[in-house]
């Protein structure tokens, strides 16, 4: 686009299908087998997905692939993980990234070792040379390790990020790029190891981009998993400053890589890769996670989809409006309802404690689908039965409708 032109106009609707199109979901879900070929296919459109702790229902970083796959083995990403096809780096947040990732995120452990981290770490390692030394040649003599295997405490653990020096220095480490880390399937705790250990030499030997080289790279692939995207939805994929990557953007604009557009509705100029897929109607039906890429940027969806949306689980039981675990449920091209979630491992059920339409959907058409979904996701868990809880305006149509099996 020539400075003389003005940018595109793209309708809010418009914008919507482009999203979940970048994000995937304009492709149907498999009725045959799924493998590797599918995951692949998923990372290829989201670029990352974000790890999180909380298993009230199942472990964050699952539900990308079942929103977008439906039932699938559960294996999926711990054995690309053990395959060296995936590895675990701080991104957005704690993430699974492609190995093909790994030369675009080395700035990250460079500025780590030059002192840019939480000042915790960097304190202990500063402190304690020798025994960051003296873990890291066990790792790399003895093989990989847990936190437990290093632990210096000798009283109670205090908070969740109370660690211990042992601990620390791992996070440093692993921070530095000098360890990298999967995941023990049986209690979640990161494994640290040495990285020519689990990555390959091909991975370790690519060549080191600049880091503004990186940094244009990763705006691009924002570009292509958001679809469209403002500024700061660029910056906020991959979890850069934008005081650093403003300069970057700006060039990828003048060099023709990226595209300036006007969406209907939103105050900031957007960004589109040239060419972007923009599908004239798109099917969803997935309820996805708090932590998925679609909606972890808070006020892009509420742009997106006029959806205002927060998680509770820090908020005070009394307090909280929707519940402990809330999951969007995306039909159409539209978020119409927010559902409250949890699994009952031991009684074999999938629970509802809540379900919320939004405003203006069609009830009847959303329970039925819902009631698809929920099913779906029981026994994706491996979980017997749902259970309709009682709370918000869904619960009793969804009841009736888990009543007519």
């Amino acid at each position: 686009m020539s400075r003389s032109q003005s940018p595109t106009e793209i309708s809010l609707s418009s914008a919507r299908r482009i999203a979940l199109a970048a994000q995937g979901f304009d492709t149907p879900r498999p009725t045959g087998r799924i493998d590797r070929r599918h995951l692949r296919r998923v990372m290829n459109s989201v670029g990352l997905i974000q790890i999180d702790s909380v298993n009230v229902l199942v472990r964050s970083q699952e539900m990308p692939l079942f929103s977008r796959l439906g039932n699938h083995p559960r294996s999926l990403i711990p054995d690309a993980t053990a395959d060296g096809e995936l590895f675990e780096y701080w991104c957005h947040e704690a993430s699974h990234l492609p190995v093909e990732m790994h030369p675009l995120i080395r700035w990250r452990m460079e500025e780590a070792r030059n002192g840019s981290m939480w000042p915790g770490l960097r304190r202990i390692a500063k402190e304690k040379p020798k025994l960051v030394k003296e873990i890291r040649d066990r790792i790399y003599n003895d093989g990989p390790i847990v936190a437990g295997d290093v632990r210096t405490r000798t009283g109670p653990k205090g908070s969740w990020w109370d660690w211990d020096d042992g601990k620390a220095i791992l996070e440093y480490l692993f921070w530095t790029g000098e360890i990298t880390a999967q995941r023990r399937s049986s209690d979640f705790a990161r494994v640290y190891h040495a990285p020519h250990d689990v990555l390959s030499k091909k991975t370790l030997n690519a060549p080191t981009p600049t880091q503004g080289e990186a940094r244009r790279e990763m705006l691009l692939l924002a570009a292509r998993s958001v679809g469209v995207g403002t500024a700061s939805d660029l910056f906020d994929y991959h979890r850069q400053k934008p005081q650093q990557a403003k300069p970057y953007l700006a060039e990828l604009v003048e060099e023709g890589l990226l595209e300036q557009v006007r969406v209907e509705g939103w105050r900031d100029v957007a960004y589109m890769l040239p060419n972007t897929k923009r599908p004239r109607e798109v099917n969803v039906r997935a309820l996805v996670s708090p932590f998925d890429s679609l909606v972890w940027c808070r006020p892009r969806i509420e742009r997106l989809f006029d959806f205002h949306y927060r998680i509770e689980i820090y908020v005070p039981a009394p307090k909280r409006i929707y519940g402990y675990y809330v999951l969007p449920f995306v039909l159409g091209d539209r978020i119409v309802a927010r559902v409250d979630l949890k699994a009952d491992r031991h009684a074999g059920e999938l629970v509802v404690p809540g379900a919320f339409s939004e405003e203006g959907v069609d009830v009847k058409h959303v329970v039925s689908e819902l009631m698809l979904e929920l099913r779906e996701m029981a026994t994706w868990l491996g979980l017997d039965t749902v259970r309709i809880g009682a709370h918000g305006d869904l619960a009793t149509p969804l009841a009736k409708q888990n009543r007519q099996k």
